[in-house]
């Protein structure tokens, strides 16, 4: 009887924990199907940091964007195209991904070493950059919760707030909203002409409709849109832009620089530090507007076996270069830099091999200066080549930082536009330049004492004064002076 008995309770006890063993497991597998579907999506997302595109570059304007978020990019594929420094560089991509974020507008100033763009790489991504880049996520609380009666009555409340922004929605539909502009895909892609245009004008790029393919904007475009804007509404009432009538009222506006105008201001402030003394004299291209002459005649034939490359026409100023850097090696201080010594803090002079010719522009977005690099081992036809791409590059605002880095000295030639004397600024880290006047006709006396016709132009040297004298500055001129008035004198200095 009595093991009967025991029989019977151990037979309850058995039940009893087969019953617990199936509820431990049916709630052990909800929590695992729950926690499966929280699971948090591995993503890389990879900020890229905007690198240094020039020498003491700290920030840089976004001229154009070439994607957007949600756009697929690959490795070195095109993100952006920025100007620093007078210079327009495209920007690429280390990665290939996804696009998830830009972190400036078009216009904008981004600084140098910051995160301009994220992109998501995790499609393009090795292992072991997952597992470098991807960073501990908090878990999402109640993630691993099991299963019970709150959770179960959270449907009906989500789907309640999801009626009732969709009545918000709806109402909102039936509200009369202003008509959108379609913009094409580029609408804020335009050449840095017309984005110096629209500067010039007070006018936000975005807010134009293009024409040009893909709805780039175009300067017809940015004219329409001025016309519209300053047509008045009603006849009655004037433009914001109508004269006041009280004329004798002095009226200011404010315009902020343009970034093109922020580094000339930055550089020629650093340069009114040195101190500078003036060098001028008259120089006689006769001789050398009669060479030249000759020259372009065949050049223009374009004679059989004579290649002359893009030129296509010689004006002044490779000769004028030329003659600086054969000057150059008889007096190489013109060519050097000054420096402080990190350790005992006392001036240096540092000399340089190469002559890097600066030559100064006038550009739709300003005064540039690109550099014709190692002119000493150039002949004139190569100069006249290099002078010829950059003055293509400096038009179109394709001028890369290699293009106006590195100069050694300047020469600017205002005479292209007027004027016949000039007073120019030293450049800074160099010591020296040279300013070409306006050639003009003017009578003179030969050797016989007749009056003949001459061709005559002023160069005008500046030299750092802490380090060149005046006679050091004279000596070199007259080199430079002899060369231009005899130009076949070139003939000797060929290697």
């Amino acid at each position: 009887m009595f093991l009967r008995r025991s029989s019977h309770a151990i037979r309850r006890q058995w039940r009893v924990c087969q019953g617990l063993n199936r509820a431990t497991d049916s709630q052990v597998r909800a929590a695992l199907i729950q926690n499966f579907h929280s699971t948090r999506n591995l993503q890389v997302v990879k900020p890229v940091l905007l690198a240094d595109i020039g020498e003491g570059i700290v920030e840089c304007e976004i001229i154009q964007w070439f994607v957007e978020p949600g756009a697929r990019v690959e490795e070195f594929s095109p993100l952006c195209e920025v100007q620093s420094d007078k210079a327009s560089v495209e920007i690429t991509s280390r990665f290939a991904g996804v696009v998830k974020k830009l972190h400036y507008e078009a216009g904008e100033l981004a600084k140098v070493g910051k995160a301009f763009v994220d992109i998501d790489i995790q499609d393009g991504a090795s292992q072991e950059v997952l597992d470098a880049l991807t960073a501990p996520e908090p878990a999402t609380e109640g993630a691993s919760e099991p299963l019970n009666k709150e959770s179960l009555s959270q449907p009906s409340q989500a789907q309640a707030s999801v009626d009732k922004s969709a009545e918000l929605s709806a109402s909102e539909e039936l509200k009369p909203q202003p008509p959108s502009v379609k913009k094409g895909k580029c609408a804020s892609l335009a050449t840095p002409a017309v984005r110096h245009l629209s500067k010039e004008l007070n006018i936000n790029i975005m807010e134009i409709e293009g024409t040009g393919k893909d709805g780039r904007v175009l300067k017809e475009d940015i004219y329409k849109f001025v016309e519209k804007r300053d047509a008045p509404s009603q006849p009655a009432q004037p433009t914001s832009f109508s004269p006041p009538l009280d004329t004798d009222k002095q009226t200011e506006t404010t315009v902020q620089l343009t970034n093109t105008q922020q580094q000339m201001f930055k550089t020629m402030t650093r340069s009114l530090n040195i101190p500078h003394f003036l060098y001028a004299d008259e120089v006689d291209f006769s001789q050398l507007y009669d060479l030249r002459r000759r020259l372009n005649k065949v050049v223009s034939q374009s004679t059989k076996g004579i290649d002359f490359g893009e030129v296509s026409k010689l004006t002044y100023l490779p000769f004028i270069i030329k003659a600086v850097s054969i000057a150059l090696y008889q007096y190489p201080i013109l060519n050097a830099r000054v420096e402080l010594d990190v350790e005992t803090s006392k001036p240096t002079l540092v000399h340089r091999s190469q002559h890097n010719v600066g030559v100064a522009m006038d550009t739709p977005s300003g005064l540039l200066v690109p550099v014709v690099k190692n002119v000493g081992a150039r002949s004139v036809l190569s100069i006249a080549a290099e002078l010829s791409r950059l003055q293509a590059q400096a038009a179109a605002g394709k001028l890369s930082p290699q293009d106006l880095g590195g100069g050694t000295i300047t020469v600017s030639n205002i005479g292209n536009i007027g004027g016949t004397y000039l007073s120019p600024v030293i450049v800074e880290r160099e010591v020296a330049i040279l300013g070409i006047g306006r050639m003009r006709t003017v009578p003179a006396f030969d050797a016989q004492d007749s009056v003949v016709k001459k061709h005559v132009c002023n160069f005008s040297w500046c030299a750092d004064h802490r380090v060149v004298d005046g006679a050091t500055m004279a000596r070199a001129a007259d080199v430079v002076l002899k060369i231009v008035e005899e130009p076949d004198a070139m003939i000797l200095h060929l290697r």
